[in-house]
């Protein structure tokens, strides 16, 4: 007798409903509306006769049913994923996908990717910058570049490098800020505050011993990137985060306000499968992983010269 099956597409949006903990996000991920996800859930609970998710006014959560299901069926997906990479010829095309956050793929991946694309010019590369979890390999994607304070069990990571902070804020700004020796004071700036950084100003002010300074003013922005014009645009002084800061600072679009320069406690690291034949199956993967890691040692040996240099300069 074959095995009873529940709809495939319904299972479908359960997992990333259940991955993300919001019918509105599994919809965007999936292309389909929310209600379709909610109607598709709804005939799922149905056939399978339980509750797998709690509705609340605020939003959902997974009944203890649902979250034991979701394991289960993440894994069913997971195989499936795994099973049709395996397949001979599956993909006739060299490719690889990668997920990372959008200032750092317009700052520093993509004036870089030219020199990848020059030496494969045939393996296709897509770069992904969208805000969600990224299941492995489920999602399809074959990397990611997270920031974070160690690795996390279950994936393969490789650390790449860490930021550097500094103040910074545009030349004209910056001459607003000095006191009556030339000096220039954070306590006369406007603080410009990105509300979804794990590491802000608060970091900054407590690794340099700076104190007196109010941080629950300011402006507050929810990007890197939108903190950096802000500050370009003479609305105050964001915290620049080295390397993604470096295009302003070399063209003179910003400036650092004040030294000194503090190295973050978290990393960038590469995210991937924990799959040991990947590489050979797919040797465009350890070509993509190899290049990326070389690159990012070599901007890592020279950000520490870098730093090292501006440590003596203000000695």
């Amino acid at each position: 007798m074959p095995l009873r099956l529940p709809p495939l597409p319904a299972l479908r949006f359960f997992e990333a409903a259940g991955r993300h903990q919001s019918f509105k996000l599994a919809a965007a991920e999936l292309n389909v509306t929310p209600s379709a996800i909610s109607h598709g859930i709804v005939g799922l609970e149905e056939a399978l006769g339980v509750e797998l998710f709690v509705r609340e006014p605020r939003g959902i959560s997974l009944t203890a049913v649902g979250a034991d299901y979701l394991s289960y069926v993440s894994e069913a997906f997971s195989l499936i994923a795994i099973g049709t990479q395996r397949l001979p010829n599956q993909r006739a095309d060299r490719s690889v996908t990668l997920s990372c956050a959008p200032t750092f793929a317009s700052r520093w991946l993509l004036p870089r990717l030219g020199s990848f694309r020059a030496r494969w010019p045939n393996i296709n590369v897509s770069v992904d910058t969208s805000r969600r979890q990224v299941g492995f390999p489920v999602d399809g994607f074959d990397f990611a570049i997270r920031m974070s304070r160690a690795p996390v069990a279950g994936t393969a990571w490789t650390r790449l490098f860490g930021e550097r902070f500094v103040p910074v804020c545009s030349p004209a700004y910056l001459a607003t800020l000095r006191d009556e020796r030339g000096v220039p004071s954070l306590r006369r700036a406007t603080l410009i505050h990105v509300n979804a950084a794990s590491e802000d100003w608060q970091m900054w002010l407590d690794a340099t011993g700076t104190d007196g300074i109010d941080t629950t003013g300011g402006l507050h922005v929810d990007t890197i990137q939108l903190a950096f014009e802000a500050a370009s645009m003479g609305l105050g002084v964001a915290l620049g985060r080295k390397p993604l800061v470096d295009g302003d600072l070399a063209s003179g679009a910003l400036v650092e306000a004040c030294a000194p320069t503090i190295a973050s406690t978290t990393a960038y690291w590469l995210v991937s499968t924990e799959n040991a034949d990947s590489a050979i199956r797919r040797p465009e993967l350890a070509d993509f992983r190899r290049w990326l890691v070389d690159e990012a040692a070599a901007f890592d040996a020279h950000a520490d010269a870098a730093a090292d240099g501006d440590l003596a300069a203000h000695r």
